[in-house]
């Protein structure tokens, strides 16, 4: 991520970090102190020379590009709404652009002086669900570097509320039916707020014992509500651990031991009541688990070039979309038999952020690498 003018200190090596082709993008990710990353500056040779990358980016298999639009500034994350017609898109300088879901097309701009004064990315956006009543369609929760969370009407361009939180705030989600959510990031606690008085309802943190790893020990980088079980959710961060959380509860109530998430790579399936990780490792980095026991059903063989992954997620009822760095590149897989169906690879940096377009009749996506989004569509066969 990045500091406010000049590049900050970066924090040192933890044991066993490694760090990919991608260059500092895990600094980007992790840094104490937010700076600019190798990974977003013009690549060199070992004289210093700026290097270009040749090879244009390409699909294969039965993935193809619908269109592709350029962004002012690196893209940090993004995130359909409900009904499939918005795209927002947050950038490494703060600022949301809103585009048209099926053109491209640049409709709106969400800052403020408060953002403009900070210039520090925008790390998660979440639309709040709605119902057929609710008139809050536009209403979009966004979290930053900064510690701010930001509650924006899209339409008109306002900030409607600002909650500062003492720390780096890197996600966040929604109850399913938006009554309450939680944000996370660079500490261990997780705060769960009323969205009608977005007042602190409670912290979620682990126990006072180090004996009992009932939540977080490290930043966490992902949290998802339930889509069915709606006091339910899970986390997961440095700490090799998916901690499974009731928003009325202080400690986690269970965990798995395993994955290693570095971004938006966590997601649980709606119609089979499973788990897809994400994990930002070479070895087992695709891994699906069974929300209700816990249990890894599968561990996905890597693929032929195979990415530090930091997202992940279903993409409708029979597929995967998974995106990361190192080899940079993003794969769809099958879900009955977990072989790579799909690629867009060839990209010149690594995948931060994807989202599907969950009202499409089609599977649709689009990823975010550098300042580019590629709108990507599975052909039907």
């Amino acid at each position: 991520m990045f500091g406010s003018g000049a590049a900050g200190v970066l924090r040192p090596r933890i044991a066993g970090e490694t760090t990919g082709s991608d260059g500092g993008v895990e600094s980007l990710r992790s840094s104490s102190v937010w700076s600019v990353p190798s990974s977003i500056r013009s690549p060199r040779d070992d004289n210093h020379n700026t290097v270009k990358h040749v090879r244009q980016p390409s699909t294969e298999g039965n993935l193809k590009v619908s269109f592709k639009v350029e962004c002012p500034e690196e893209v940090m994350c993004c995130t359909y709404n409900e009904n499939g017609t918005l795209l927002a898109v947050g950038l490494v300088e703060g600022t949301i652009q809103v585009f048209a879901a099926e053109s491209g097309t640049a409709l709106y701009s969400l800052i403020d002086d408060e953002i403009s004064q900070v210039y520090l990315p925008c790390t998660s956006l979440n639309f709040k669900p709605h119902t057929d009543e609710d008139k809050s369609i536009n209403l979009l929760l966004a979290t930053y570097a900064s510690g701010m969370v930001k509650l924006w009407h899209v339409s008109s361009g306002q900030c409607l509320h600002t909650i500062h939180e003492p720390r780096q705030t890197l996600t966040a989600s929604f109850q399913r039916g938006g009554e309450n959510f939680v944000t996370a990031g660079s500490d261990e606690k997780i705060f769960a707020y009323d969205t009608a008085t977005k007042k602190r309802l409670r912290e979620c943190q682990p126990s006072m014992s180090r004996h009992v790893m009932d939540g977080h020990r490290c930043r966490v980088f992902s949290v998802k509500f339930h889509p069915a079980q709606s006091n339910e959710f899970i986390s997961g961060g440095w700490d090799d651990t998916i901690q499974f959380w009731d928003v009325r509860e202080e400690h986690a109530i269970r965990k798995i031991f395993g994955p290693h998430i570095c971004g938006d790579s966590l997601d649980i399936d709606q119609y089979h009541n499973h788990i897809v990780t994400g994990s930002w490792r070479k070895d087992n980095n695709l891994q699906i688990w069974d929300y209700d026991s816990g249990h890894n059903i599968k561990t996905v063989l890597p693929d032929i070039t195979n990415s530090l992954l930091y997202c992940a997620q279903w993409l409708g009822r029979d597929r995967i979309a998974v995106g990361g760095c190192d080899a940079n590149m993003v794969r769809v897989l099958d879900r009955g038999t977990l072989q790579t169906t799909g690629r867009l690879v060839d990209l010149p940096r690594g995948v931060y952020c994807l989202d599907n377009n969950k009202a499409s009749t089609v599977p649709k996506f689009v990823i975010g690498t550098c300042k580019s989004l590629f709108f990507l569509e599975v052909a039907q066969t």
